[in-house]
């Protein structure tokens, strides 16, 4: 269970105590978005001084991406866009982080929970495994090349759109990528999917139905929430993670709108200090500011 999501700046979060086991040093995380049930959550970490932990096995799907500073991984060293992910039960090697280094941390399926252990947990498949990538060095690969989209069941390639693919599993289909749309890029009809979609802006700028992103905006959203009217910035063009829970399809509608039905019983024109039923709406921080067209979804 996690709420909705969209759009939120990381900026206006307040700074928690960091949620890390048996680790040496001080860090402090901003939630991004925290499922109050299982323990899964998106967070900003920035590690307050040098810190580090031995090698052991995690109670959740972990996956760290380098904002900025540098982190070792166990003889890998990572510096900005450096990433590393170790399934649930998979064994993960030593870990230092430098002081004062800015990380994205997701846990998926579990808490903070994390155990010393020399080898994998007797429940990991063996397609599971620890990787660790320098995320700068990939190249960028063309949408009808590189996305985990299934084509064949809905959506279509939009050119002007490209991939890194960090991690995917195989059972589930559960993946992270880079995506990065080029200058002026347009995709115009709403679209839902059978999947969640959460994303962070690493660069450039983006407009769609709920808003404006920027570097550090960020969205959860759960599947068949309609979006999309995307236009990326003319300049800069615009730079995400993302991630989804399943495999990814898009079903697309033309001239989407929602409204509300009713008959007012003691509210309207003739009724005095009244005001009208809003919309529901996801969960929105300061700085975004009020969505400007909510029956636009």
């Amino acid at each position: 269970m996690r709420p909705h999501v969209e759009l939120i700046d990381e900026k206006d979060l307040i700074w928690h105590r960091a949620e890390f086991q048996r680790a040496t040093g001080s860090a402090e995380q901003r939630n991004l978005s925290y499922d109050e049930e299982d323990g899964s959550a998106s967070l900003k970490v920035r590690f307050t001084s040098d810190w580090s932990r031995p090698a052991g096995v995690h109670v959740a799907d972990t996956e760290w991406f380098v904002l900025s500073g540098r982190i070792t991984v166990g003889d890998d060293e990572l510096g900005p866009d450096g990433y590393w992910t170790a399934p649930a039960g998979v064994w993960t090697p030593p870990i230092r982080a430098v002081g004062g280094t800015e990380i994205l941390l997701f846990r998926e399926g579990g808490g903070w929970g994390f155990d010393l252990a020399d080898g994998d947990r007797d429940f990991v498949r063996p397609d599971q495994e620890l990787v660790v990538l320098d995320t700068a060095s990939m190249p960028w690969i063309d949408v009808k090349d590189g996305s985990p989209m299934r084509f064949d069941l809905g959506g279509t390639p939009v050119p002007g759109l490209y991939i890194k693919l960090l991690h995917r599993d195989e059972k589930t289909g559960f993946y992270t990528r880079l995506i990065k749309a080029k200058p002026g890029w347009r995709e115009v009809p709403l679209a839902h999917h059978p999947c969640s979609e959460e994303a962070y802006c690493l660069d450039g700028g983006f407009e769609y139905n709920f808003g404006t992103m920027w570097p550090g905006t960020y969205f959860w959203r759960p599947p068949y929430i309609r979006h999309g009217d995307f236009t990326a910035d003319a300049e800069r063009g615009c730079t995400w993670i993302i991630r989804s829970d399943a495999d990814l399809v898009d079903w697309y509608t033309e001239n989407a709108s929602v409204s509300m039905a009713g008959d007012a019983t003691n509210w309207g024109p003739d009724f005095p200090e009244t005001a009208a039923p809003r919309f529901i709406e996801p969960v929105r921080s300061k700085s975004i500011g009020a969505w400007a067209n909510p029956s636009y979804q």
